[in-house]
């Protein structure tokens, strides 16, 4: 149980670090200036955002219940 929930410790926080950064930036400085213009064009990605909002809470809330139940187990 142990190593499974270590296991799984693990592959959330790296999905989760994955996830934070492939969202975009709610102000991107330069790389928005260069971003708004591909926006114009080719319109914006709304889908993919809400995406990684979600897959971002998903993970986290699967780190939270792992990294409990590890400390839990571990005492």
């Amino acid at each position: 149980m142990q190593i499974f929930l270590v296991i799984l410790l693990i592959l959330s926080s790296i999905g989760l670090i994955a996830a934070v950064l492939l969202q975009s930036g709610r102000s991107a400085g330069l790389s928005g200036a260069i971003s708004g213009a591909g926006e114009a064009i080719f319109g914006k990605k709304k889908g993919m955002d809400e995406l990684f909002a979600k897959l971002t809470a998903v993970l986290a809330g699967i780190f939270l219940l792992s990294s409990l139940g590890l400390s839990m187990i571990t005492k």
